[in-house]
């Protein structure tokens, strides 16, 4: 049985690397755009991990007490697409697009959500669009839900089996300068829309050679 990590050759990593770099700085243009600051971008990490391993990360990154907005896609390939921060970095995002502070009474709550929910279907569909264009293909985004939970909330299926397995993990750490504010984007695949990724990066490589010639 091939290991996960040999399931993708080093062009098809790089070239996937890439894609989800470009991505993502669409997608930090329009956080840039949102909050008035500058976004600083981590160099991309694309791994084929075991679940567990998965939820691990998170944790080990951020801790225990997280605020995530999480979209699922669907069309080519599916899976789930995140946008995660601390908790106190959440409201900071949240006061820096409402260009306010936030007000101490029962619709701070309510106001707290729409934003995060807002900024976080902006960010993340920028993303998701700008690779599914450079694959030539669509996706098909759910409505964003935002979440407060740990690593493990944020990646369960409510599937036994599709918790076990390994599973794609993509992500990208970001900070706004000048701002209290860092966070990542993740994106997890399970191996059958890893199958259908492959393909799709496979043809994308061979345009581009193609150009090159």
């Amino acid at each position: 049985m091939t290991p996960p990590e040999a399931l993708l050759n080093e062009l098809e990593r790089d070239a996937l690397t890439e894609l989800v770099n470009i991505g993502v700085s669409r997608a930090a243009a329009s956080l840039r755009k949102m909050v008035g600051g500058e976004v600083l971008l981590s160099v991309p990490s694309v791994e084929i991990i075991d679940h567990h391993r998965a939820i691990a990360l998170i944790q080990e990154r951020e801790g225990e007490d997280l605020v995530a907005v999480r979209q699922d896609f669907s069309g080519a390939f599916q899976g789930r697409a995140l946008l995660i921060f601390p908790q106190a970095n959440g409201l900071e995002l949240v006061r820096a697009v409402l260009g306010e502070a936030l007000p101490d009474d029962e619709d701070a709550a309510a106001m707290e959500q729409e934003a995060l929910a807002e900024t976080g279907n902006v960010i993340l569909n920028s993303c998701l669009a700008t690779m599914a264009n450079m694959l030539e293909r669509s996706l098909t985004m759910s409505l964003p839900q935002v979440l407060r939970t740990d690593g493990r909330g944020l990646l369960a299926n409510g599937d036994t089996a599709a918790d076990e397995g390994p599973v794609l993990f993509l992500y990208i750490n970001f900070s706004v300068r000048e701002r209290s504010i860092r966070g990542y984007i993740a994106m997890v695949m399970d191996l059958r829309s890893l199958d259908a990724l492959k393909r799709l990066v496979g043809d994308f490589i061979d345009r581009v050679m193609q150009d090159e010639a």
